[in-house]
């Protein structure tokens, strides 16, 4: 039997002991004892990725802003699907997740830390995306907590809120794309989506390569210009359904100032 080994260990803001672990040539973190990530399940991860930089992969002079470090399977395929000029922002709010991927994870992707792309800014992504200029970022991926629903910290549910996606919406530039991972389906999720003025799908997608079910939910919102009514586009990928175009000229407008959200993660390796 393979021995299960610690790397490291650190407390969150609430106080709850973080832990790096390696076993089997794979890596989890986990936290107050549960499993919070693990390097078995990326694949809808990089899929995030994938949708998200769809509209823009060959284009240069463009920002990505991803929520959520974890072990860097977002990034990675990011980095890998843009131009050399594409500007990637990785907001993660606990530095000792950015330590690791440095120091213990550079096997996985932590190296990718230190392509000239990417900026990393210890931060909570609402705070972010709350301070941006308008129309700042053309691509914002958000793997922040379990999805709008069954939240692990409720203070994540901030960023899926009406005033959430306003927040979201001011900073997305027109023709920009978000991209949420959930651990399952919303409809109302969908339905605020759809009423905050986006082109809103949902897409089921796999934890792992191999796996033979979708577990996970991908919900893609399109910032789409007025001008489009209720037209629909289609989406880069062969896995797309529950299509839900926006009211007409309800794209949203002015922001209100609103307070972070932190970033936690249930285990993803359940299938």
């Amino acid at each position: 039997m393979k021995p299960t080994t610690t790397l490291a260990e650190a407390l969150t803001p609430d106080g709850a002991k973080l832990c790096l672990q390696t076993h089997d040539r794979h890596f989890s973190v986990s936290v107050g004892g549960e499993l919070l990530m693990s390097t078995r399940a990326w694949r809808s991860e990089a899929e995030m990725a994938e949708l998200g930089c769809a509209p823009f992969a060959a284009a240069g002079s463009k920002r990505v802003l991803i929520g959520g470090l974890g072990f860097g399977f977002t990034l990675r395929r990011v980095l890998e699907l843009v131009a050399p000029t594409v500007e990637v922002e990785v907001a993660e709010l606990l530095p000792v997740m950015v330590d690791w991927n440095r120091e213990h994870l550079s096997v996985v992707n932590g190296r990718l830390l230190d392509d000239p792309r990417v900026k990393v800014t210890i931060s909570d992504v609402f705070e972010v995306l709350s301070k941006a200029p308008p129309e700042r970022y053309d691509a914002v991926l958000l793997d922040v907590d379990n999805g709008p629903v069954a939240l692990v910290d409720p203070g994540n549910g901030k960023i899926y809120s009406d005033n959430g996606l306003r927040v979201l919406s001011r900073a997305l530039a027109v023709g920009g794309r978000a991209v949420f991972w959930s651990a399952s389906t919303d409809r109302r999720f969908m339905r605020r989506l759809i009423a905050a003025g986006f082109l809103t799908r949902s897409i089921p997608a796999k934890a792992y390569p191999q796996a033979v079910r979708e577990t996970h939910t991908l919900f893609v919102a399109d910032r789409i210009h007025p001008s489009q009514g209720n037209r629909t586009a289609p989406l880069a990928t062969p896995a797309a359904v529950e299509v839900h175009p926006p009211p007409a000229a309800r794209l949203a407008g002015g922001v209100e100032d609103a307070p972070g959200a932190s970033r936690s993660d249930r285990p993803r390796d359940s299938e």
